[in-house]
């Protein structure tokens, strides 16, 4: 496309600068014939022999003349006083010899001239002078160099030629920038940007007519070239009038064909905001177009607009601002790009070998995409403003693989940079914010990598990865973005590692519709919703990650979804650390799941999975809870400091539950409930500050080959018709019961060992009925049976936080309620001779001792301030996570 479009173009007009050639055959004729220097006014010059001569106190000496040069000055041509004139320029002639009377006579006025005239009278005098003869003053005395080379006569002069307010610094090819002249270390930077700019050619419109017309007004300038238009400087380039560098003076510079196939420098030139003053649009064709050949070129400081009339037309695909093809690397600098096109992109980058730098550019406001890049093109882009675009600010497609820095790239009406058919690239300290869709969007193999850049604040998501995309989130900030930060769908398979993902308005990673990726390290915190989700049959690798203090719950795992989740730790989240429901199997290791205010792992709706090796402790509810048809496998986790229980399951709850460790919970270690059945196996139940094993309402379960032993209550308690099945397990060392069975409940026992129970091996409540078989219950403490038999208050042994189990009784005479007990000796020495009833034998504490009643307890000590006993534990807290979803 683009060699046809060369083919086509129209022949580039090319208008020379007009010559001076009579004024030069003037100059060299005199210089040839001895005749005096034109550099030097003519009445300032007299003949030395003259009349009068060798009166005049003003009379100056006559230097002899330099050789004729009309070379720019240089860096090197115009250094100063310490630079001689020989070498700057050229070998000067001997000076004619003069007799010492002569000599003598002319040194006054010399003298005079250099050294007693005020310096305000030679600044103005210098004020007159152009560059090359300030340079040449400068070479008369040390007086003459530091004077001429004063910064303001240098700013008027710069300001004349080049129309910056501000010394443009051109240090080396490629490299231009504008300083502060008060603080910059070199004392004259106006002469120093002179030197380094001078050799250029001038686009100003309708001034070349006036500088050709005008010789003697510009000597010494003869090698400065003007034109009138962009398209006739380039055709000088071409010719090798100058070493390429072109100023672009103020104005609008409209449908030039600006094809550029050498490595030119064009750079803008104006007062002020030198961008805003340098206008080159095109309304038929691209604005620019870099073509091979133009490898190094340079185009800088100007505002490039493609504003077509119809905007709409579909030729205006292949039409840009800006338009680089194979095989250059230009270099665009300090640009304000705009395009009203509303198809194409306002830059296009395409080609293999196409790899420009643009830099400090503004790229805005366009209608259409930003900054394209394609087929295989790289380049550098740094330090830009892309905003405002009606598409995405970056595309990067089909191989383009471009490194993009610090770049700001916000409020765009679509997304922010959009990566997909295998695009690539290396983006950096990027800040990318506002945009209507996501920040950063990869789709469809595309594979960029993304560094330490900040993604916040988008309309909809941070990241959304999709199709099959891939890519590489390492180090950035995605924060306070209204959908998820992370989005990953549809089979894409990012690395998102070592990220802040935090304050979103929904949750921090959302991995759906079969995505994959690997989620490392990062820090997902403060989100609206869960730190992570992952759903409908997504597969994601998910570690070493903090998830902590979310308002919502850390990891959620729903409708079929899978993935490793290991070495993570979740904290401090407002509901369920770890949700796991609807027909989801995810594997958790070695995970710390702790401080939450409410379950630790939650199992709910036939949630599954395997949950193992981790450190699951100090949650406000349980540390686990199962329920409503979950069957996860529980195993090897340490489950401990719960405010309720350490595992709950319940409503039908499943699971298998093995060589766990579950200590030191507030309530009981497990809950068997509300027609559960859990397998629990070879799992270490101590230390609780509650029961072990608590299994009612119609709870069943098989227990087999556990330790239990420290617990503050029954090793296990079952009541309330359930039918747990306990078999080879050893309960021992509580501080209550053995296993205590009641209200109805029944159990098969087989295999137990109990022993060194405080309260007694085994307590069987009235109407209960067990299967037992070969059990050993022995050498258990039977402090109860003691406490009877030497005729004690019950209470004496369990105060009102264990539920001792014996024959209670009524006292209708004290009028008792179904509320209160009383224990058998009380019964015997507090209410003898009263009219009592004997209720049944099972758990309680004995309100006489207690002091509950309007008699006071004669065997038991000073009274508690409880009111009522209670027959069973405190039930368990139940997860209102539901209410939540």
């Amino acid at each position: 496309m683009n060699s046809v479009r060369a083919a086509n173009r129209r022949p580039r007009r090319v208008s020379r600068p007009r010559p001076v050639q009579q004024q030069q055959e003037r100059n060299n004729a005199a210089a040839a014939a001895g005749e005096r220097d034109d550099d030097v006014p003519a009445d300032m010059v007299a003949e030395e022999s003259g009349p009068g001569a060798q009166n005049s106190p003003y009379q100056l000496r006559r230097k002899t003349l330099l050789p004729k040069r009309t070379a720019c000055p240089t860096k090197s041509s115009m250094e100063g006083a310490s630079t001689s004139a020989t070498e700057n320029f050229g070998h000067r002639a001997k000076r004619a010899r003069v007799s010492g009377k002569s000599q003598d006579l002319s040194a006054p006025a010399e003298q005079y001239l250099q050294e007693k005239l005020p310096d305000e009278v030679v600044l103005k005098i210098f004020s007159y002078l152009l560059e090359q003869d300030l340079c040449r003053a400068a070479c008369v005395c040390k007086r003459f160099s530091e004077l001429a080379n004063d910064p303001i006569l240098w700013k008027r002069l710069y300001m004349e030629v080049f129309e910056y307010t501000r010394p443009m610094m051109h240090p080396e090819p490629g490299k231009f920038y504008q300083i502060n002249p008060e603080e910059y270390e070199h004392p004259n930077p106006w002469k120093e940007s002179f030197q380094q700019l001078y050799k250029g050619a001038h686009v100003k419109p309708g001034f070349a007519e006036h500088f050709y017309s005008n010789p003697a007004r510009y000597k010494g300038r003869e090698n400065m070239l003007y034109y009138d238009t962009i398209e006739d400087a380039l055709g000088g380039v071409q010719e090798a009038h100058f070493d390429g560098l072109i100023f672009v003076h103020s104005g609008i510079y409209t449908d030039e064909w600006i094809y550029i196939e050498s490595p030119i420098t064009m750079i803008g030139a104006a007062p002020g905001k030198v961008a805003d003053k340098v206008i080159i649009e095109n309304t038929r064709d691209s604005t620019f177009v870099f073509m091979e050949g133009s490898e190094d070129a340079y185009v800088g400081y100007m505002t490039i607009r493609f504003n077509p009339d119809d905007k709409s037309a579909q030729h205006h695909n292949a039409h840009h601002c800006l338009e680089i093809t194979v095989n250059c690397s230009p270099i665009i600098d300090h640009c304000i790009i705009r395009s009203t096109c509303t198809v194409g992109s306002a830059v296009c980058v395409s080609g293999q070998g196409a790899c420009p730098t643009i830099k400090h550019c503004n790229i805005s406001d366009c209608e259409n995409v930003g900054l394209y890049i394609t087929d295989h093109a790289q380049g550098i882009y740094e330090d830009n403003e892309i905003s405002n675009n009606a598409l995405a600010g970056i595309w990067v497609k089909n191989h383009g693989n471009p490194i993009i820095r610090r770049n700001h790239i916000h409020h765009g009406r679509d997304v922010g940079v959009f990566t997909f058919d295998h695009g690539m690239g290396y983006f950096e300290s990027c800040n990318i914010h506002r945009n209507r869709i996501a920040g950063f969007e990869v789709k469809a193999y595309a594979n960029p990598t993304v560094v330490r850049c900040e993604i916040h604040h988008g309309q909809t998501g941070g990241i959304y990865v999709h199709e099959k995309g891939r890519g590489q989130f390492i180090e950035n900030k995605i924060y306070a973005n209204n959908f998820a930060g992370v989005w990953i769908t549809s089979n894409s398979d990012p690395t998102i590692r070592g990220n802040a993902i935090f304050n979103g308005n929904q949750g921090g990673v959302y991995i759906f519709g079969d995505g994959r990726g690997l989620i490392e390290g990062n820090d997902i915190y403060g989100n609206a919703l869960a730190g992570i989700q992952i759903r409908t049959n997504s597969c994601p690798i998910v570690r070493h990650n903090k998830i902590h203090d979310g308002q919502h719950g850390g990891i959620y795992v729903h409708e079929k979804g899978q993935g490793v989740i290991e070495e993570n730790e979740v904290y401090s989240n407002t509901l369920a650390g770890v949700w796991v429901t609807t027909g989801s199997t995810p594997v958790l290791r070695r995970n710390r799941i702790h401080s939450g205010k409410q379950v630790g792992v939650y199992f709910y709706d036939n949630g599954h999975g395997v949950l193992e090796d981790n450190d699951i402790y100090n949650h406000m509810y349980s540390g686990v809870q199962i329920r409503t048809g979950s069957n996860p496998k529980i195993r090897r986790n340490k489950i401990w400091g719960g405010q309720n229980g350490g595992i709950l399951v319940y409503n039908s709850g499943l699971g298998f539950i093995e060589d766990n460790e579950i200590f030191d919970n507030a309530m009981a270690g497990v809950w068997i409930k509300t027609d559960s059945n859990p397998t629990l196996r070879r799992n270490k139940i101590h230390d609780g500050r509650d029961g072990g094993i608590c299994i009612f309402n119609g709870g069943r379960g098989l227990l087999e080959e556990n330790d239990i032993f420290r617990n503050a209550q029954a090793g296990v308690l079952i009541s309330t018709n359930s039918h747990p099945v306990l078999r080879k397990n050893r309960i021992f060392d509580g501080f209550a019961a053995g296993i205590e069975i009641t209200n109805h409940a029944t159990a098969t026992l087989e295999g137990n060992q109990i022993f060194n129970n405080r309260f007694g091996g085994l307590f069987l409540a009235s109407g209960v009925n067990v299967t037992m078989k070969d059990n050993k219950i022995m050498n258990n403490q039977d402090a109860i049976e003691k406490a009877v038999s030497r005729g004690q208050c019950l209470y004496k042994i369990s105060s009102y936080t264990s539920y001792p189990m014996h024959d209670f009784y009524r006292c209708h005479t004290c009028n008792t309620t179904d509320r209160n007990a009383i224990c058998v000796n009380c019964i015997k020495k507090c209410h003898q001779g009263h009219d009592v009833e004997f209720i049944r034998h099972d758990r309680f504490f004995c309100d006489c001792g207690a002091g509950t009643l309007s008699n006071p307890c004669t065997l038991a000590g000073e009274p508690t301030h409880d009111t009522d006993t209670l027959y069973d534990s405190a039930p368990p807290i139940e997860s209102n996570t539901l209410q939540h979803n």
